[in-house]
C-alpha cells in the first residue's frame, strides 16, 4: 500500500502519533491520517464473522465492538483537530492496491476536513 500511495507522487510519515491515535500513515502536509482497518478485528461487512462462535465469542465480540468505538473516537477526534481521516478495508488493498492508493490521493486533494471511512463506524 506505501508503495503504491508513493508512485502516487505522495509523501508520508510512519509511526506518527497524531491527537493520541497512531495512523497507519499520514501525509502531513494533507493533514491526512491513514489507517488500513482489518477486516476481521474492525467488522468489514464483507469479510467480517456475521457471528462470532465458541467460548470465547461474547469477548471477541466485545473486542470488536470496542475497536469499532475507538476508530469513531479517532475519526471524531481527529477531525475536531483539524485532520482528514480516511479509513481503507484491508481486503481493499489485497483485491487493488493501486485503486486503494488512489483514494488516499483523492483525499489528499480533497478540501473537506471530515472522516471519510468505507462504511459507517
Amino acid at each position: 500500500m506505501r508503495k503504491a500511495v508513493h508512485a502516487h507522487g505522495l509523501r508520508f510519515r510512519l509511526n506518527r502519533r497524531v491527537g493520541g491515535y497512531k495512523p497507519d500513515f499520514v501525509l502531513p502536509r494533507y493533514h491526512l491520517a491513514v489507517f488500513v482497518d482489518g477486516c476481521f478485528w474492525h467488522g468489514c461487512p464483507e469479510h467480517g464473522p456475521r457471528e462470532f462462535r465458541g467460548p470465547n465469542a461474547a469477548q471477541w465480540q466485545l473486542k470488536q465492538v470496542a475497536n469499532r468505538a475507538r476508530d469513531l473516537a479517532a475519526n471524531t477526534a481527529l477531525a475536531e483537530a483539524g485532520w482528514k481521516v480516511l479509513r481503507i478495508w484491508e481486503c481493499e488493498t489485497r483485491a487493488d492496491v493501486d485503486a486503494a492508493a488512489t483514494k488516499v490521493l483523492i483525499a489528499a486533494q480533497t478540501e473537506i476536513g471530515e472522516a471519510v471511512s468505507p462504511t459507517a463506524v
